[in-house]
């Protein structure tokens, strides 16, 4: 067993898919920043009703509450927007990261799958996002899969008895007939070939 396997799956890359990533992350840090924007715009409405007395360069100056607090408020929401911003880009990218990376597992199955091979599954780490979506998928591959090894080993029992019964030892009316047959369990076995289990 190889270091990976006992490990389990580990991504290399945290940008699998950059423009879905992308859009996740700048939706996520449009939403803080017009959710902070609200806030001061409410704080900013409600305090328009209060009066506030300062001092401000050695002299006292009466002003509302508002035109005090607004630029105290706008640099507060730089700095927090840089905060939030960074943490929202690190948390989205996780994210999104065990959304996209799923999704590229699924895309690789279903081209393997488009392909002919039954052979694999969709390997998801446990904490992913569609884990259970996979099991069902992988469920799905396992009994499309025993359903094909069915239909070959029946294909094969069927040619194993026409050739033991060969077309020479059929009578002449039903020949024809024997080799229609012949010729059907011919493409039905190229179809199956394709098909790997």
């Amino acid at each position: 067993m190889d270091q990976q396997t006992k490990q389990g799956y580990r991504r290399r890359n945290v940008y699998i898919d950059k423009d879905f990533q992308t859009r996740f992350i700048v939706k996520f840090c449009a939403l803080v920043a017009a959710g902070t924007g609200l806030a001061i715009l409410v704080l900013y409405m409600m305090a328009q009703q209060a009066t506030t007395v300062s001092f401000i360069d050695a002299r006292v100056k009466v002003m509302t509450t508002a035109d005090f607090i607004l630029p105290l408020m706008i640099q507060t929401l730089f700095i927090v927007m840089g905060f939030v911003s960074a943490g929202a880009i690190a948390v989205t990218l996780i994210v999104s990261h065990k959304i996209a990376g799923p999704l590229f597992r699924f895309k690789q199955t279903f081209k393997e799958l488009a392909g002919g091979n039954f052979s694999n599954h969709v390997r998801l780490r446990k904490d992913d996002q569609l884990v259970e979506v996979a099991g069902d998928f992988n469920h799905m591959i396992t009994v499309v899969r025993a359903q094909l090894i069915d239909a070959k080993k029946a294909l094969a029992a069927l040619k194993a008895d026409m050739e033991a019964i060969g077309e020479f030892n059929v009578e002449d009316a039903k020949r024809k007939k024997f080799l229609d047959l012949q010729h059907k369990v011919q493409e039905m076995e190229k179809a199956l070939e394709f098909f790997k289990t």
